[in-house]
């Protein structure tokens, strides 16, 4: 039996990714933050608290087995066990006409955000069914896009839609082993993604065919509900959690 916790990150050298591993690792976990730029991930952890959990960096491609399978024993062999994982690497399109997207710009969205959670969920619940005490948490990075789209974003919303059913059948197929999995929709986050999206003339498209500027949030928010998803214990879930930017376009969108 051990009292440490271990969650695993993907995404984690730049915004929410950053910004939720930092927080778990200021609540006391230990930390495996994955991600393609090793550069990225080492900046991640130079920002870590003085008196919270350790921290791995590990660069990986979650939208390759190999590299998947890999990330997860460098976590088994350095912290022992896997208590969360926070499955957030995505990517995003531009934001063209469908008929004018490029096919391949359609798989990359969909091998890193879709398939790149399930291999990470898969892997995640081989360890967390063979461990002692055996079980875990998978917290799946959903979107507002799960439920509506922007304009112009076949892929991503594509994508994020096909995450809430990944979650259901996460949920279903882990429950018999003790693993929980949640998700939590985000909206208009201030991360490296949102970055000149939403500035001066830049704002973002809208239903009607307006552009406007819209409300954005501290990503420390959506950190802390990680934090709070991650820690509640195994016989309690929060199956879907929306954080948002209050006034943002979203009830009521279109």
């Amino acid at each position: 039996m051990t009292d440490k916790k271990i969650a695993l990150v993907t995404g984690a050298g730049s915004g929410i990714g950053r910004a939720a591993a930092l927080a778990l690792q200021a609540d006391g976990w230990s930390v495996t933050v994955a991600g393609r730029r090793e550069a990225a991930l080492e900046e991640t952890i130079s920002r870590k608290a003085a008196d919270g959990g350790e921290m791995l960096a590990v660069t990986a491609d979650v939208a390759d087995p190999v590299s998947v399978d890999a990330l997860f024993a460098q976590t088994v062999d350095a912290f022992g066990r896997l208590d969360a994982l926070f499955n957030n690497a995505g990517i995003n399109a531009p934001a063209v006409p469908m008929d004018e997207l490029p096919v391949d710009d359609w798989k990359a969205v969909i091998d890193i955000n879709l398939t790149g959670s399930f291999l990470c969920a898969r892997q995640a619940m081989h360890v967390m069914k063979r461990q002692d005490p055996r079980g875990g948490r998978i917290i799946n990075n959903g979107s507002i896009s799960a439920h509506v789209p922007r304009p112009h974003s076949a892929p991503y919303t594509a994508s994020k839609h096909a995450i809430t059913g990944l979650t259901r059948s996460i949920s279903l197929d882990g429950r018999t082993h003790d693993i929980a999995c949640s998700q939590i929709d985000i909206g208009n986050a201030a991360s490296e993604m949102w970055e000149g999206r939403n500035e001066g003339d830049n704002g973002m498209p809208q239903a009607d065919g307006s552009v406007a500027v819209e409300p954005i949030m501290n990503v420390a928010h959506v950190a802390d509900a990680v934090v709070y998803m991650a820690g509640l214990p195994l016989d309690a879930n929060v199956q879907f959690m929306t954080v948002m930017a209050t006034k943002m376009p979203y009830i009521g969108r279109g």
